[in-house]
């Protein structure tokens, strides 16, 4: 039998210094209890905790350099986030910046050797960010969202509780679900993919086609919230190998445009993004089809039963939102069958 005092010290482990910079949205990480949880075993460690509760749902560069200089004026030792996708990606950059004198550009150039220690916990389950590398903030400077990551900001430390996303609405956990799902599917697509990735991609594809139907019934049982959270937990897995494709690259410009979540997004793109594929007789969507147990027509289908219909977008915005796309160069180079400017431009016609 494992002795208490050996459970405990599992329990503080991920305590990684003296003073610690906690990173949170403005709601979610107290609604879910993980911010009080948190806060508890930092002070039975003496643990000095100072928290920084101001992230958007999609964090700006100028929110970043705030917390940066907050955890430089507490000499915060390392960082903590607590959220969603939003606050564990503005965790990364700010463990960066804390310890950097560096510009926007030199940032996303990864022109930095050190970074604060992070410990990331999730209470959505959706972005994998937890288990990646990636920060994906928005640049004002850019019109669009960006991002960075190397080694140096993999949290050192995930915490993952099914417990804290009970308190999430049925329309966050329908699109952060979305997005956990087009982490593995886009991933199993990808050209960076390999026999490794391949197989993760495949089990979190399998899985989310078990409960693709119980997203549309609005009653979630805590063995549905955990199986969410593992599917999440497989699909930053797998884009920490991967990378991701178009539909992200494109998704963010209905986050940045009309103000639609992130995973939202990336469904409401799923369906063009299929047929695209298929126009260049992708050999690896059929896989991906029969793994999940539903074919191309009827998950288009459940899809806008969640999701609801693309935006119409206004006049010049193709153009512009291709122009924006075009930026994206990691996810178009990752996309199957050698996308261009024109296949961009042709799938934003595609509403």
């Amino acid at each position: 039998m494992i002795e208490q005092d050996v459970i405990d010290k599992q329990k503080e482990a991920w305590v990684l210094g003296k003073t610690a910079l906690l990173v949170t949205g403005r709601h979610s990480a107290v609604l879910s209890g993980a911010q009080k949880a948190i806060l508890s075993v930092l002070e039975a460690q003496d643990v000095r905790a100072h928290i920084f509760n101001e992230v958007e749902n999609d964090p700006a560069y100028d929110t970043i350099e705030k917390a940066a200089r907050m955890a430089r004026e507490v000499k915060a030792d390392f960082i903590i986030g607590i959220g969603g996708g939003s606050p564990l990606d503005a965790a990364k950059a700010i463990a960066v910046l804390a310890v950097n004198d560096l510009s926007a550009d030199a940032l996303f150039r990864h022109e930095f050797e050190t970074a604060l220690p992070i410990v990331a916990v999730p209470t959505t389950a959706g972005t994998g960010s937890e288990v990646t590398l990636y920060s994906v903030i928005y640049r004002a400077d850019k019109g669009t969202k960006l991002s960075f990551g190397n080694a140096l900001t993999f949290p050192k430390v995930a915490l993952l509780d099914a417990k804290y996303t009970e308190t999430l609405s049925a329309n966050i956990t329908i699109h952060t679900a979305i997005d956990a799902f087009t982490h593995s599917f886009e991933g199993f697509l990808a050209n960076r993919a390999t026999a490794y990735s391949d197989m993760i991609a495949l089990e979190a594809i399998r899985l989310f086609g078990e409960v693709l139907g119980d997203l549309k019934t609005g009653e979630y049982s805590a063995e549905l919230r955990a199986k969410l959270l593992y599917i999440s937990l497989l699909g930053g897995i797998v884009i920490t190998h991967t990378g991701v494709t178009i539909v992200h690259g494109m998704g963010y410009a209905y986050t940045v445009h009309y103000d639609i979540p992130h995973g939202q997004a990336n469904g409401l793109l799923l369906d063009r993004y299929m047929t695209y594929l298929e126009e260049k007789e992708c050999p690896k969507l059929a896989d991906a089809l029969s793994t999940l147990g539903y074919d191309h027509e009827t998950l288009a289908n459940e899809l806008r039963i969640l999701l609801g219909s693309p935006p119409h977008l206004k006049v010049g915005q193709v153009s512009e939102f291709t122009t924006q796309t075009l930026l994206q160069k990691g996810s178009i180079q990752n996309t199957y069958g050698g996308l261009t400017e024109a296949d961009i431009k042709a799938l934003w016609e595609k509403e």
